[in-house]
Formats: C-alpha cells, structure tokens, sequence
C-alpha cells in the first residue's frame, strides 16, 4: 500500500532484547509489579477472612445476647404465676416452728427442688446433642429460678419483711432479689423501684449467663452430668439461702410486731 512502511523495516525499528546482566535486571523490574499485585491479592484475602471471622463473631454474640433477653422476659412474665405462700399459711403447715426453724424447712425444700431440675436436666443430656444444649440449659435455669424465686419470697414472709406493692410489683422485687443474691430493703423504696426499670433485665442477664456457665458440667454425657448437676443446684441454692437471710436477719420484723398480729401480714393478694 502507497505510503506504508515495509514489514523489513518496521521489524527492524523494534528494540532488540538485551541479555545480560542489564537484562536480568530489567526482567526483574518488570516482575515486580506482579508480585506486588500477588501481595495485594494475599493480603486481600487475608483481611476477607479476617472480616469474615468478626461478622460471625458479632452474629453469634448477637444471638447469645437474643437469648439472654429472651430467658429474662420469660421469667418476668412467669414470676407473677408461682405460687407463693404467707407466713400464716406457712405457720399452719409447719406448725410450733419458730423463724429460724422455718428458714431451714424452706431451704431444705428448695435444695430438694433445684437438685432434682439438674438431675433432670443432666438425665435428658445423657447422649447430649450440640444442638439441644442451650435449650437444655435454659429449662435448667428457669426450673431453677422458680424454685429460688419462692424461696426467696417465702423467707421475706418468715422474716417479717414482704416486699411492699401489689402482686406484679412483688414479683419482680423478689425477682431482682434473686438476680442480685441478697435481700431487699422493704425501707428503702429505691430498692424496691429499681425491679420496675430497665436495671432488673440487666441484672437477670448477668445471673442467667453466670448461672449458664456454671450449669455447663450437668451436660456431660452418660449420666454424669446428672450427679454433677444434682449437687451443685443444691449447693448453689444452699449459698443464695445463706447470703438473703444474712440479709434479712439484720431487718427481721418479730411477728408479734406484724400488722396482722402473731400470725403475721393479711394474706398475699
């Protein structure tokens, strides 16, 4: 074609390729970008899998704190619903039983209870199930958490000190008793008024994921876990008697002094 330059001639402007140590080098140099690029591919999948890990990391604290909340919401609702019985009704089962007497009786009981819910529990974990264990732990610690619940609000009726307020009222200060291991102060309405907000779910949360923890051995297989559990909800429950009445004692109300007379309070409504 007129005006084209002839193939001998555009093949002899192109460069020729040198060899030698000048050649190496710029071989190398040419390399290096590519290596560069094989770095930022590394270090990309690095930090995918790293990012990769703190999204399931943060899904699974999500679910854990989703199942704390909803354990607590469960036992708020289900507090109001157990039975929980007065100092006269108490007197009349128990009969020429004196304060301290009666204590020991209703601690007695509820270690009884709370043993059998972890011997119970460790039984149903004999061949355990990943997938079954939290829901296993979580029948442990509300069967628990009733049991503690009404002894705890039966000791405030033996010593003298029923939490004031209606029945709902009642049943979360007792409720907050339990998340807090110790004793309401019936004087102190600020005591009494913090079981209505927002604080007595935070408290639950931390007991229930304490207590899971510690409920974690009455899961181990082959019906060792059911002894394990066993003894150590009764000991637990021994530990939370001791620490409300210590609180209590130092508060006790005699019964003589009741509005309702020796035989105590008018009956729970």
């Amino acid at each position: 074609m007129a005006g084209s330059t002839p193939f001998r001639k555009r093949r002899s402007r192109q460069p020729e390729l040198t060899t030698g140590p000048g050649g190496d080098a710029a071989r190398q140099d040419a390399s290096a970008p590519g290596d560069t690029a094989g770095n930022h591919v590394e270090r990309g999948r690095t930090a995918s899998l790293a990012a990769a890990v703190g999204r399931g990391a943060a899904k699974g604290g999500r679910g854990a704190r989703a199942g704390l909340t909803a354990l607590a919401d469960r036992l708020i609702a289900n507090a109001p619903r157990i039975p929980v019985r007065d100092l006269a009704t108490l007197r009349a089962q128990f009969p020429g039983l004196g304060p301290e007497e009666l204590a020991d009786k209703l601690v007695a009981g509820a270690a009884h209870g709370t043993s059998t819910v972890g011997a119970g529990v460790g039984a149903a974990a004999m061949l355990p199930v990943p997938p079954a264990m939290p829901a296993e732990l979580a029948a442990e610690i509300a069967g628990v958490a009733a049991v503690e619940f009404k002894l705890i609000a039966e000791l405030h009726e033996v010593y003298g000190l029923r939490a004031p307020g209606n029945l709902r009222q009642r049943s979360l200060a007792y409720l907050a008793a339990w998340a807090d291991e110790r004793g309401i102060d019936v004087t102190a309405p600020t005591t009494v008024n913090a079981a209505l907000g927002g604080q007595l779910k935070r408290e639950l949360r931390q007991q229930i994921l304490k207590r899971t923890f510690r409920n974690l051995p009455s899961l181990t297989p082959f019906m060792i876990g059911a002894t394990v559990g066993a003894v150590m909800n009764r000991r637990d429950t021994r530990r939370l008697a001791a620490k409300v009445r210590k609180d209590l004692r130092a508060r006790q109300v005699p019964w003589e002094a009741l509005p309702g007379g020796p035989e105590g309070p008018l009956p729970l409504l």
